[in-house]
């Protein structure tokens, strides 16, 4: 409800509107799985000009759940500097918009201020969370607060713009030492750029390694997944007039690898869509497993038509029955 004027405004164009459907979708499956409520901290990953929060927020004044600017938290993850951004037409409403400007690679909930305040519930949500970042999230919400390998932690980055994170004591592992942040509720990805994952970030590499599957299978897996996007234009065919509209921001990131691999020319299109989709639901099942061995029941949903984009699987996911939040 919180999108029907913007869906049927004649004033936004085709990419616009397209933008909008899947905003849509997103916020019904959060609001499906009892996600869309006050009293939570939303963590929008990749969040590029922060429409996704902009629309949770919308919705839930538009629904009167939301009693007060204390009832709401967004964190806006996003690693480049973005134009145009949305978070800001909030600041004057009093609610606790944050963006920081950080890779989620070297993100630690647990040292940002705004998380400590109140400690909500945390629901991470992303809306076409490129390749290895939909992994790098995944960890970062889940594994914010376990010990990590001071060997291979990167360096500690500023964070923008809250204060600076505390140095840390003598004898600090890694982990939050003694703050904590808000349990997690859930989280809704759109997924995207399956072909730009990596075998070092990626959370299944158990499961495929139960299977018999590593690295240089992985890599395999990751370019075959291409074809699920442009399996459908002929070899070396240029890729321009075929970009996916929903795909605004940074579009370099979203491109498919240039077809030159040699099945092209023993596979037709649809056998390479059909395998390339395979792939990818290979990779995501990876990473569905890795849920589960976090305590969570995770679901993959075609959550929009191919007609609006071509990436169209949301991962969600919430605590399982026997999980300790519920």
């Amino acid at each position: 409800p919180a999108l029907q004027e913007e869906l049927v405004n004649p004033k936004n164009g085709d990419p616009a509107h397209k933008h909008l459907k899947q905003q849509a979708s997103i916020l019904g499956h959060l609001d499906e799985l009892g996600l869309l409520r006050r009293g939570r901290c939303f963590v929008e990953f990749g969040a590029g000009r922060g429409k996704l929060s902009h629309w949770i927020h919308e919705a839930l004044k538009n629904n009167g759940d939301l009693k007060g600017s204390e009832d709401l938290q967004l964190l806006l993850v996003e690693r480049s500097s973005i134009r145009f951004k949305v978070d800001g037409k909030h600041q004057d409403a009093g609610v606790q918009f944050e963006r920081l400007q950080v890779d989620i690679e070297h993100l630690d909930l647990c040292k940002v201020p705004l998380l400590q305040d109140k400690k909500f519930p945390l629901v991470g949500v992303g809306k076409h969370l490129c390749g290895a970042a939909t992994d790098l999230a995944l960890r970062c919400l889940l594994e914010t607060s376990r010990l990590r390998d001071p060997e291979t932690e990167p360096p500690q980055k500023r964070l923008k713009p809250s204060e600076p994170a505390a140095e840390a004591s003598p004898g600090d592992s890694g982990a939050c030492s003694g703050a904590s942040v808000g349990p997690v509720l859930g989280l809704a990805v759109a997924l995207c750029c399956h072909h730009r994952c990596e075998w070092r970030h990626f959370v299944g590499r158990q499961f495929f390694l139960e299977r018999g599957l590593g690295a240089a299978e992985f890599s395999a897996f990751c370019r075959m997944s291409s074809w699920a996007t442009c399996g459908g234009r002929p070899a070396n065919q240029d890729y321009s007039s075929h970009q996916s509209t929903n795909q605004g921001r940074a579009e370099e990131e979203h491109e498919p690898l240039d077809e030159t691999d040699t099945m092209n020319k023993f596979l037709s299109a649809v056998e390479r869509e059909k395998i390339g989709r395979l792939c990818k639901r290979l990779i995501d099942s990876g990473r569905c497993h890795f849920l589960k061995s976090q305590g969570f029941s995770s679901r993959l949903t075609c959550y929009t038509d191919q007609g609006v984009t071509l990436e169209n699987v949301l991962l969600t996911a919430v605590p399982s029955s026997s999980s300790i939040y519920f």
